[in-house]
């Protein structure tokens, strides 16, 4: 069954996601491999996809990216962070 979500952004972090990777000077490929570890199979270019939010966050991933980024959940949705 196709996702269907309402408008031009699949999800609602992928921005503060990039910030919070760059500010830890971690690259896509790492972060991809962090995840991983945890059991969490996201590849590079589904990392750029979800930073570009043209692709859709499952709960799962968000717990795990928040994890590896070291920050709570409630950050990644946060509108302005500071880094």
């Amino acid at each position: 069954m196709a996702r269907i979500i309402d408008g031009e952004k699949m999800n609602m972090i992928g921005e503060n996601v990039k910030k919070y990777r760059k500010a830890r000077k971690m690259s896509q490929k790492v972060l991809s491999e962090k995840l991983e570890l945890l059991g969490v199979y996201v590849c590079r270019g589904s990392v750029s996809r979800i930073e570009d939010c043209s692709r859709t966050v499952t709960d799962i991933e968000l717990y795990a990216l928040s994890q590896v980024l070291n920050v709570e959940v409630n950050d990644l949705f946060r509108e302005k962070i500071d880094v």
